[in-house]
C-alpha cells in the first residue's frame, strides 16, 4: 500500500462535476477520483473543520465508534474495477481488525475526521496515477488540463459565431436621417 494526502478538490468548468486529488506522500504522482457533490463538500467540511449546528452523517459514524470504544486505523482505496474505486475502512475494536467495504469518497470522508492514514494499492496506483512531467512540450497536456473542458468551450463559441454575425450587420440607431428620406420614412 502505498500512503496518500487529500491534495486538493476540483470542480469541473463545465460540467460541474466534483474530483478529489490524492497525491502520493513521498513522490508527485497523484490519483484523481470521481465524487459526488455531497461528499466533496463532506470531506471538505472536515478539512476546513467547519462546525455545524447537528452532527453529518460522518460525524455520526465517528462518533458511534467511538461509543462502541472502535478505532479507525487507516482507510483505503483497494481495488479499481470496471472504472469503480473500492473502498475499505479498518476498524480495531476489542483486539480485532475489522475491515469495512465502502466507497473511497466514504472512507476519506471518515479518515479527514479521525485524522488516520489514507493508504492506495500499488495495484491502483500503477495502473491510474498520474505522474506530471516537469518541462511539457508544447502541445502537450498539463495535469490541470485534464479538469478542464475545453473542447465543450470551443464549439460553444464556435456556435455563438452566429449571433455575433447577426449582431453586427444590425443597424439599430445608426444614421436615423437616412430614413426619412425613405420611402415609407417619417415624411411619407
Amino acid at each position: 500500500m502505498i500512503e496518500v494526502v487529500i491534495d486538493s478538490i476540483r470542480v469541473g468548468l463545465m460540467s460541474q462535476q466534483r474530483v478529489v486529488i490524492l497525491r502520493e506522500v513521498d513522490a508527485e504522482r497523484y490519483l484523481a477520483i470521481w465524487i459526488d457533490p455531497y461528499m466533496a463538500e463532506q470531506i471538505t467540511f472536515a478539512l476546513q473543520e467547519v462546525e455545524v449546528a447537528r452532527p453529518m452523517t460522518h460525524d455520526l459514524i465517528r462518533e458511534m465508534l467511538r461509543s462502541l470504544e472502535a478505532r479507525v486505523s487507516r482507510v483505503e482505496v483497494r481495488a479499481l474495477k470496471a472504472d469503480v474505486f473500492y473502498g475499505n475502512i479498518v476498524v480495531e475494536v476489542d483486539g480485532r481488525t475489522v475491515n469495512v467495504d465502502s466507497r473511497p469518497s466514504d472512507a476519506l470522508a471518515i479518515a479527514v475526521r479521525t485524522h488516520v492514514p489514507i493508504m492506495v494499492s500499488r495495484e491502483v496506483m500503477d495502473a491510474v496515477g498520474i505522474v506530471p512531467e516537469e518541462d511539457l512540450d508544447e502541445g502537450e497536456l498539463s495535469p490541470d488540463d485534464i479538469f478542464e473542458e475545453k473542447p465543450q468551450a470551443e464549439e460553444a463559441d464556435s456556435r455563438l459565431e452566429v449571433f455575433e454575425d447577426f449582431l453586427d450587420n444590425l443597424s439599430i440607431g445608426e444614421d436615423d436621417d437616412a430614413d426619412e428620406d425613405e420611402p415609407g420614412g417619417e415624411n411619407n
